[in-house]
């Protein structure tokens, strides 16, 4: 959840429990008085909580949560809206590598505007748009009192869907492109579930820059419309995962680079196969498994083609780099001018207003989902 200004000094985790409680050990020289447009009850917003693990459709409640005092070094926020993300429910089910104390808020990205800015505040002033800098701080939420180290500023001139997707996975998408292979115009990348969120990220920033992908979805009814969508946003190549086995595979790889990188989001059999096309010397990047399936390495693709195995975690990037916020910045400006080019979208979305935060969660866990849940303030 949206932590207090003291996280800094104490760990994250102890904070996520003890927002929902009496604020304790904070600068209440300036106290906020609530009284601006965003609408406040006094000192409280809506926020929805889970108290336990579980299913999310039946732990997850919409309740009214205390507010902090703001402090000079606080900035309250107004959440405009926040996406619902596998990490989102994993936490919820208490099956994520990480995990907050309870009860604690849900949500790990959105976007919010600065309503107020304490004294001491120097990055950050009223009517910015701000993004989460790193996992946990319960964006599901109306308002937030954070500190000014907690949240990145992002341009409040582009879409607010983008900006409310912009945190996870383009940068999940950005980080593999950048950080595994050294791509150039003419390359190409091959990945499943390429109809995600980071599958499209993927897909638009590598033709931006010029790197074929190879899209590989499973088979479904509405097949030829999804890679109608998935091409128009700048795939090269889109096939069905029964395709990965077929002799026509060599047929593509006749007017396409065999992939330098391969980006896998499912595990089991999916990514074994992405294995078989990598170019020698090339690398997987494991960054989801939506089979729950281990991952299995032919010998051969170790042997006789010494394929590189990683995986990545833009939590673990973000962690690694909390103490030079530069790469977040320019990574994040990179994105965004991305974005005002009309280069990067947003993955289709359903907007879903708070209160109807179930309809919002189980569309959010059925199989082949085909718009993100986006909940709107």
């Amino acid at each position: 959840m949206w932590l207090p200004l003291h996280t800094r000094t104490l760990c994250r985790r102890r904070f996520v429990a003890a927002l929902l409680k009496l604020p304790r050990h904070r600068d209440h020289a300036n106290v906020c008085p609530f009284s601006h447009s965003a609408g406040l009850s006094a000192q409280t917003c809506r926020a929805l909580l889970h108290r336990k693990h579980g299913d999310p459709c039946q732990v997850v409640q919409l309740e009214d949560v205390a507010l902090p005092s703001l402090g000079s070094k606080g900035v309250l926020v107004k959440m405009l809206a926040a996406p619902v993300n596998p990490s989102d429910i994993n936490m919820i089910q208490g099956t994520y590598a990480i995990l907050p104390d309870l009860p604690a808020v849900g949500g790990n990205e959105g976007v919010g505007q600065v309503v107020q800015v304490g004294s001491q505040v120097k990055s950050l002033k009223t009517g910015d748009w701000v993004i989460p800098r790193d996992a946990g701080l319960g964006t599901w939420r109306t308002e937030a009192v954070l500190a000014e180290d907690d949240v990145i500023a992002v341009p409040n001139n582009i879409p607010l869907l983008s900006a409310a997707t912009l945190g996870v996975n383009p940068c999940t998408a950005f980080r593999m492109l950048t950080d595994f292979e050294d791509l150039k115009p003419g390359d190409s990348v091959i990945q499943n579930a390429a109809n995600s969120g980071v599958g499209q990220a993927v897909i638009q920033i590598a033709a931006a820059k010029g790197i074929n992908t190879i899209n590989v979805v499973r088979d479904r009814p509405e097949f030829s419309q999804l890679s109608e969508r998935l091409k128009a946003i700048g795939a090269s190549h889109v096939i069905k995962e029964e395709e990965l086995r077929r002799p026509e595979m060599k047929e593509l790889f006749k007017t396409c680079p065999k992939p330098k990188l391969a980006l896998n989001g499912v595990g089991g059999k999916s990514a074994t196969e992405l294995l078989r096309h990598l170019k020698v010397g090339g690398s997987m990047v494991t960054y989801g498994g939506m089979s729950k399936q281990p991952v299995t390495v032919p010998v051969s693709a170790l042997i006789f083609k010494d394929v590189k195995v990683r995986g990545f975690w833009v939590t673990q990037w973000k962690k690694d780099h909390s103490h030079d916020g530069r790469a977040f910045r320019s990574m994040l400006d990179e994105l965004c001018s991305l974005i005002q080019q009309g280069k990067l979208t947003a993955p289709a979305c359903a907007e879903v207003g708070l209160k109807d935060y179930n309809k919002a969660l189980n569309s959010a866990m059925q199989p082949f989902t085909t718009a993100k849940q986006v909940l709107i303030m």
